[in-house]
């Protein structure tokens, strides 16, 4: 399947991205597990980045299902609870690439656990080819490791794969200097450099993951995923959400 480019449609300026979902976007209204409707609107979102030509791989947490770190607080231990979590990933990888199937989208679900019945097992080499050959890639159970989280994986995963830029897609359109839904006067930044985020501890993506991505230099776009067509805007260059990036040299 090829992709199909709109008449007149502009150039995206990314080829390859990397689409990180919490899981909690995908739970829509509810306040637990998925909701159906909201699954297939990520699936359509997603099929209007992949008919502009550009390459997509997925990267989607499991925090609407099962959140480690909130069960090893309660007492669990955290290495059980963490592979807990990349269980529930699995399941939200599976939803959401059986939403782009129903579409007439090409997929693959590659997991750092092992589970042949249901995803293959991560490859490098194998994911680039599929992203070549216009299907979507979406990659669960985070890095199989514990103590690491999916935004760890996503980093990893981009710069593995060779993604231009991470799309982070949250309930939020940007990054605050704090908490909009706490206080009315929190300041947007439209850009904002990686050191800046660690030192004000602004919770774009953890630590490590900043700092992979500081370190290889690949740009992280906060938007706000629930909005219609803001992958598309974003892929044709027009300024939605927060850029992550380096801008204090």
């Amino acid at each position: 399947m090829s992709p199909v480019k709109k008449p007149g449609a502009k150039k995206p300026i990314y080829k390859r991205i990397l689409l990180k979902l919490s899981g909690e976007v995908l739970m829509g209204e509810k306040t637990y597990g998925l909701d159906p409707v909201t699954v297939h609107f990520m699936a359509e979102e997603i099929k209007k980045a992949f008919d502009m030509g550009v390459q997509v791989a997925v990267v989607i947490g499991g925090g609407n299902i099962f959140r480690g770190v909130s069960a090893s607080l309660k007492g669990m231990e955290r290495a059980s609870a963490d592979y807990m979590g990349m269980l529930a990933t699995v399941i939200n990888a599976l939803a959401l690439q059986n939403a782009l199937e129903r579409i007439g989208l090409q997929t693959r679900v590659q997991s750092a656990i092992e589970m042949r019945q249901l995803a293959e097992s991560y490859i490098r080499r194998k994911a680039m080819r599929h992203l070549e050959k216009d299907r979507i890639v979406i990659f669960a159970a985070g890095t199989g490791n514990p103590y690491f989280t999916t935004d760890t994986a996503a980093a990893l995963r981009a710069m593995e794969i060779g993604a231009d830029v991470i799309m982070k897609g949250t309930k939020v359109d940007g990054v605050y200097d704090s908490d909009p839904a706490k206080n009315p006067d929190a300041k947007k930044y439209a850009d904002i450099s990686y050191i800046d985020v660690i030192k004000q501890d602004l919770k774009v993506m953890d630590a490590t993951a900043i700092t992979l991505c500081m370190d290889n230099n690949l740009p992280i776009v906060v938007f706000d995923i629930k909005k219609n067509d803001n992958i598309r805007n974003i892929l044709l260059g027009h300024k939605i959400g927060t850029t992550v990036g380096r801008f204090d040299d």
